[in-house]
């Protein structure tokens, strides 16, 4: 097993792993240049910087071109935000993934929801706890390593009696072979507390207005938490209240303070 693997699966087991996601091999460095440990992709941000839509609207080699730039600038653990796979089939998803292998990525998040014509809804959780066990049976059988993190999309979603739908899927993917669990958008303590205790890998959660603090989060138990989108969106954010600043104060006075 590479020794980046190696440091990126130890990160889940002690302290809270703060994960920041960038989109671009810029942002990758500055965040490796403050002492951050590891950097994912957030692919809505990928996606936007590269002018496609998210939800796969990203062609996958125009993902990996940007992935493999983030590559050549990293000394730190990559994992990649993969969507749904990129493919319509476990196998598929696989030839996906041994892409990433040659490319050095050492994880990947893999949501449990797909896109369709009435919106975006949850998979069958066997059928997809199925693509799970056999993306891990094919690694073992390459003896490759990758951390195979499952992102539920319960709470994203906001399904009906999602507690008992949450804990049945976190049962499932944990005997299909994942080594981390991504709850996005659950953010209530009871619910967060309950999420740690329903399983023994370690749970990510995702920064979103009124996420209980960082001190908090590592209390109840989470491993990961990352910034999604969020950073990507304040950095823009803030491009046009720069831009705006310059025209209306008719200097470039703002760039400088």
């Amino acid at each position: 097993m590479s020794s980046m693997f190696n440091a990126f699966k130890a990160l889940h087991q002690e302290n809270l792993l703060l994960l920041p996601n960038v989109w671009n091999p810029e942002s990758a460095r500055r965040f490796q240049e403050k002492g951050f440990q590891a950097v994912a992709t957030s692919s809505a941000a990928v996606a936007a910087s590269l002018g496609y839509e998210d939800g796969e609207g990203m062609p996958f080699d125009d993902y990996l071109f940007m992935v493999r730039r983030i590559m050549a600038v990293l000394r730190i653990p990559l994992s990649m935000d993969i969507e749904m796979g990129y493919g319509h089939s476990p196998e598929a998803i696989y030839a996906n993934i041994s892409r990433l292998l040659e490319a050095g990525v050492v994880g990947i998040n893999l949501e449990d929801s797909t896109i369709g014509s009435t919106g975006r809804v949850l998979q069958e959780a066997k059928t997809f706890a199925a693509t799970v066990e056999h993306l891990r049976n094919k690694l073992a059988a390459a003896g490759a390593a990758l951390f195979l993190n499952v992102r539920s999309d319960t709470y994203l979603l906001n399904v009906a009696n999602k507690e008992t739908e949450t804990e049945q899927r976190l049962r499932l993917y944990e005997t299909a072979g994942a080594d981390g669990i991504f709850l996005p958008c659950i953010m209530e303590e009871g619910a967060i507390a309950a999420a740690v205790s329903q399983t023994n890998l370690p749970l990510n959660v995702m920064c979103m207005p009124g996420l209980p603090a960082l001190g908090t989060l590592e209390k109840l138990g989470v491993k990961r938490v990352s910034m999604g989108p969020f950073l990507y969106n304040k950095v823009y954010d803030t491009i046009g209240e720069l831009s705006e600043a310059i025209t209306t104060e008719g200097s470039f006075d703002p760039l400088f303070i």
